[in-house]
């Protein structure tokens, strides 16, 4: 069984999570950022997926009633969305992500599956749980805790860890100030990507020893796993094994997209010729809720008012009326009218841009419609006085802000 833990705001998205949990959040085109992690379970064969809410979860839990309802009991599939709803105390919500799994552990254990595999849901990547799975199996390990590579000056905000030359987990350190680094490589360290392996009944007296603990956190990354890393027992599984790859000479692709930056640029990355995420593979599908929408469509052929995209991803229901795009990516039902020009853009769902609009290095949030004359990204100050700028010169545009320049 895969849990997937879908709680958390994601706080460094600003203004994108106001309304929605950070796994809801648009991505892709098509996609919501959770998408991958239940689209790794599906693929890698596992039949029974729970996803456990709780931080402003409408938008999220439509979106899997929307597009995760096709599970059948009758071939031994589950899919369970999982709220906080008090279920052990009137007074305590999920305090931890720990705790999330511990107050349903009566679901689970009802499906006994033998292993159950933790997952973030806050991560685009694509991986075969079955070779982790498989080499829990094989390592006898207590806990097996997928990490990945990243640069040192990025990891202070994830699980850092030091392994042997058997991956045996000698040190694992929750979101430490000053990440240590790889051996050998300074300027590098091994991440925790919010992946965990147990065996079923062994991870239920962890948690409930851990619950009945006063002075715990009830966290993964800050109790359960130093304690299993203290106790000798605790096994690192490299992305580079299990990871899919967009070719045979590329790596396995990984990304937190937690802030605005990070957002964008895996974004647009989709854009260029030979993307690091291959979103094309049938191979390996990235499941979603899919609405039922026209083609896109490119109107009026017209110097100065010609519609048309290069490098870009559209998506249906999208109209580009006599306007540009570069190197953009529009979510469904995007309306950009004549004489606009689009560059290096995230226009999400709904998104209605007005005539003569001139938008650069912009994330702009569903259902926002952009006035006509409109110029983002040409002048830092005024960008940074009406909308979200970033120090790398990002802006993201929200209704709210829009509708302050109308007062």
């Amino acid at each position: 069984m895969a849990l997937v833990l879908a709680g958390g705001r994601g706080s460094r998205l600003m203004e994108l999570t106001d309304a929605r949990a950070k796994p809801a959040v648009f991505f892709g085109g098509k996609t919501r950022i959770i998408d991958f992690a239940l689209s790794n379970a599906l693929n890698s064969g596992i039949p029974r997926i729970g996803v456990a809410t709780q931080y402003k979860a409408h938008s999220l839990i439509r979106h899997l009633q929307h597009g995760w309802s096709f599970f059948r009991p009758e071939r031994n599939e589950s899919f369970d969305i999982l709220p906080a709803s008090q279920r052990v105390s009137e007074h305590s919500w999920y305090v931890g992500t720990a705790d999330a799994v511990y107050q349903n552990l009566d679901i689970i254990e009802s499906y006994a599956p033998k292993y159950i595999l933790i997952l973030a849901g806050d991560h685009v990547y694509k991986q075969d749980y079955g070779v982790m799975l498989e080499e829990h199996c094989d390592s006898g390990a207590s806990v097996t805790v997928g990490c990945v590579e990243v640069p040192r000056s990025e990891a202070s905000g994830f699980g850092v860890m030091h392994v042997d030359a058997e991956d045996r987990i000698l040190h694992f350190l929750e979101k430490p100030a000053d990440p240590p680094s790889m051996p050998g490589n300074p300027d590098v360290a091994l991440a925790s990507m919010g992946i965990y392996v147990f065996e079923t009944a062994f991870l239920a007296d962890i948690l409930r020893e851990d619950a009945a603990d006063p002075n715990s956190s009830h966290d993964f990354g800050k109790d359960i796993v130093p304690k299993l890393v203290n106790d000798g027992n605790a096994r690192a599984h490299h992305l580079s094994k299990s990871g899919l790859r967009s070719g045979p000479h590329s790596e396995p692709y990984w990304r937190d997209v937690g802030t605005l930056d990070a957002f964008f640029n895996a974004n647009i990355d989709l854009t260029t010729t030979v993307p690091d995420l291959d979103l094309f593979d049938r191979e390996w599908p990235i499941w979603t809720y899919s609405e039922m929408t026209a083609p896109a469509k490119f109107v009026h052929d017209e110097d100065g008012r010609r519609g048309e995209a290069v490098s870009s991803l559209v998506s249906g229901d999208c109209i580009v009326s006599g306007a540009s795009l570069r190197s953009s990516l529009l979510f469904t039902g995007v309306r950009v009218n004549s004489y606009s020009a689009i560059e290096n853009a995230v226009l999400m769902p709904r998104v209605k841009v007005g005539r003569s609009v001139r938008l650069t290095n912009v994330i702009v949030d569903s259902r926002v419609e952009i006035p006509a004359g409109l110029v983002v990204g040409e002048d830092p100050d005024e960008d940074a006085r009406r909308f979200r700028r970033t120090e790398n010169g990002i802006c993201l545009i929200t209704e709210k802000m829009i509708a302050a320049l109308r007062d």
